[in-house]
């Protein structure tokens, strides 16, 4: 059942859509609409083995799209687990999806097996972040984020072998510390391990921290109904979970028939 409230101009809207920050749905569907897109010329090329011009996530630029769109959902889940009334359930829930993700993939593809990837990170983070609540909320905003932006910048390239950001290689991480396959703190032992997406605790969990720390410093962020022409994305990024766990059998599915048929 809705509840309803009224603005400043005296229309009656629903309590659920008024108390909505609009323009974070809405990037996180720009968000959803770009790994739809990702993920689909990554099937196209690697996947049913076609020719891309411009498509080679060896390149610098489907590297910086790629990194923009696991940027976007990781602050963005940070920060709306400021405002989240039930964040434990969300992650136990996003938790859940991860672990059906994993066991289709291994089962159906795999090649593209997934053992650790983003679900799987936003979901631990939410739940290591509901029990570190306490002490998390003790901690200056503004000194948490920028403690987070540093360990994220410094553990960047951890899964690879060293401590820096992108290509600054500051210094080698002792090969001994990967031996046991850490891989869903972010030591894998490369030798034996892969996964079609990979998102490591470290150092992914510190921008969803960064995420979470902006949040709690409450910039001055629009509530309420969307502009009509942002509303498809809002409507995007309120189903986000969906989205996720739904674009890549029908991107699929959609190729194999264009293939096949």
């Amino acid at each position: 059942m809705l509840h309803w409230s009224h603005n400043k101009g005296g229309i009656a809207v629903p309590k659920s859509t008024a108390a909505r920050l609009w323009p974070l749905d809405a990037l996180r569907g720009l968000a959803m609409i770009n790994m739809v897109a990702y993920h689909a010329m990554f099937d196209w090329v690697y996947v049913f083995g076609q020719t891309s011009s411009w498509y080679d996530i060896t390149a610098p630029g489907c590297h910086v799209w790629q990194q923009y769109i696991c940027w976007s959902f990781l602050l963005l889940a940070g920060y709306s687990f400021t405002l989240s009334r039930r964040p434990l359930k969300n992650g136990l829930i996003v938790a859940g999806c991860a672990v059906v993700l994993t066991v289709v993939t291994v089962g159906f593809l795999p090649s593209e097996s997934i053992w650790f990837g983003v679900l799987h990170l936003v979901g631990c983070a939410i739940l290591l972040c509901c029990a570190a609540r306490p002490l998390l909320e003790k901690i200056p905003p503004a000194a948490g984020l920028v403690v987070s932006a540093v360990v994220f910048a410094l553990t960047n390239q951890l899964p690879s072998g060293y401590l820096g950001f992108e290509g600054l290689r500051l210094c080698r991480v002792p090969g001994a510390l990967y031996a046991p396959n850490l891989f869903w703190l972010g030591l894998p032992d490369l030798t034996k391990f892969s996964s079609a997406d990979y998102f490591p605790l470290l150092p992914w969990l510190f921008l969803f921290l960064c995420g979470y720390f902006v949040g709690r410093m409450r910039p001055p962020i629009p509530r309420g109904t969307a502009p009509a022409g942002l509303k498809p994305l809002c409507f995007l990024g309120r189903h986000s979970l969906l989205v996720y766990m739904l674009h890549q059998p029908v991107v699929f599915g959609a190729l194999w028939l264009l293939f096949n048929l």
